[in-house]
């Protein structure tokens, strides 16, 4: 596959606007809306971006700690909250992304340092939300 292409399939499954989609071989997933438009059979395209931000921001820092500098991560959750306008489009105003690292030894400069260099340069989804949308991100690490 060609590193510079990327390509999903999309297609209706009702009579609404329930969608499926999928991309390579991987399993599809659904589409929907909130009643009445769709029945919320399936994640809303605001949801995706918001899990599509969350996953990107945590791929480029966890491997950012645990090859460039070597600390053990155990586990990574994210919360992330899309804060909505209330007029058309609805679209993002704010996106808050919470982090909490399980790690024995991950120190807060370590977050610092991986955090700013996956906005400034790895993580795609945030460069192409930055400047539309305005990002925080807070962290917290249990050792």
């Amino acid at each position: 596959m060609n590193k510079n292409y990327l390509e999903i399939n999309l297609h209706t499954v009702n009579d609404k606007v329930k969608f499926v989609s999928n991309s390579r071989n991987n399993p599809e997933i659904s589409i929907d809306y909130f009643p009445p438009i769709g029945n919320g059979e399936g994640y809303t395209s605001l949801e995706l971006l918001l899990i599509s931000i969350s996953s990107c921001i945590s791929t480029t820092i966890l491997t950012l700690l645990r090859r460039k500098t070597h600390k053990n991560v155990a586990t990574l959750k994210i919360n992330t909250k899309g804060i909505v306008r209330d007029e058309h489009p609805k679209a993002f105003t704010h996106i808050q992304i919470e982090m909490i690292f399980e790690s024995k030894d991950v120190e807060e400069a370590d977050v610092k340092t991986a955090l700013a260099v996956s906005e400034e340069k790895l993580c795609p989804v945030w460069a192409m939300l930055k400047g539309n949308v305005e990002i925080s991100v807070s962290y917290i690490i249990n050792k």
